[in-house]
């Protein structure tokens, strides 16, 4: 996903609701106006991040003090990268006021597709009809938990095919329904209630860039900072902190599919 960096502590942009039209007119016809709509929104970069303590003691007596330093800050980094795939997909800032919204609550209900009132099982129409609700092309990724990921292939056996498989740009195997990639989140849970079910999941559709989906981010993006040696403890203290947030540029460019049984 591309990632926009602002200055300041939030960006207001108009975010795109409806398309467009054109039409084909004869001589001395009147010419009727269509542009498109658009609603005033402004996303506030949030503040996340961790302190990672390092022990002297551990420093002394280890003989590569890099190799610790590094694996600690390697390790609260990722964490840092969980929280952002994490609420990505599910932040709430009426819940959690500290986050930014993720996809699931930023999709609108023109977007949102279900399986049924309590849910259904998945189809290959169903599939099809949510890359359709993306406009202006394909989308770009399809998200969704590694069991849905597993019901599609049951699927495209069924009907006498196989997804497609290649290596992404970093050489990672990805698996494609219709040409677009299928990405997979352990955050995409399979519990969600629909109806009386309580065994549901959702899958995104989702286009990417500056007029789509795209993630925002301080100057200087993921920092490390030293904080240094601490009063209380006998240790030194990296701190690892990310300004951010995420914004839809165009309602159009998100859909969703809710109700996924197994």
């Amino acid at each position: 996903m591309p990632t926009v960096e602002i200055v300041g502590n939030g960006l207001t942009y108009n975010r795109e609701s409806t398309a467009a039209t054109a039409s084909f007119y004869d001589v001395g016809d009147t010419w009727t106006e269509s542009t498109p709509t658009f609603t005033q929104v402004t996303a506030t970069l949030k503040i996340m991040g961790g302190d990672a303590d390092i022990d002297n003691y551990l420093v002394a007596t280890r003989s590569n003090i890099q190799d610790l330093e590094a694996a600690v800050i390697e390790l609260k980094a990722k964490a840092v990268r969980d929280l952002f795939e994490q609420t990505f997909i599910s932040g709430d800032s009426s819940t959690n006021p500290k986050a930014f919204d993720g996809i699931d609550k930023l999709c609108q209900s023109g977007q949102t597709l279900s399986m049924g009132a309590n849910g259904g099982s998945l189809t290959l129409d169903k599939m099809d009809e949510l890359v359709d609700t993306v406009k202006g092309g394909k989308p770009e990724l399809l998200l969704m938990s590694r069991r849905s990921r597993r019901i599609i292939n049951k699927l495209a056996r069924t009907a006498g095919t196989m997804l497609e498989s290649d290596r992404d740009q970093f050489g990672q195997m990805v698996q494609y329904y219709d040409g677009i990639p299928i990405g997979l989140s352990d955050y995409i849970v399979d519990n969600q209630t629909v109806g009386t079910s309580t065994d549901c999941s959702t899958i995104y559709a989702l286009q990417f860039g500056e007029g789509a989906m795209a993630g925002l981010t301080g100057p200087g993006g993921l920092q490390v900072e030293r904080v240094g040696s601490l009063e209380q403890k006998d240790a030194s203290r990296t701190r690892i902190k990310w300004y951010t947030s995420a914004a839809l540029f165009s309602t159009l460019k998100l859909a969703k599919l809710v109700g996924v049984r197994p």
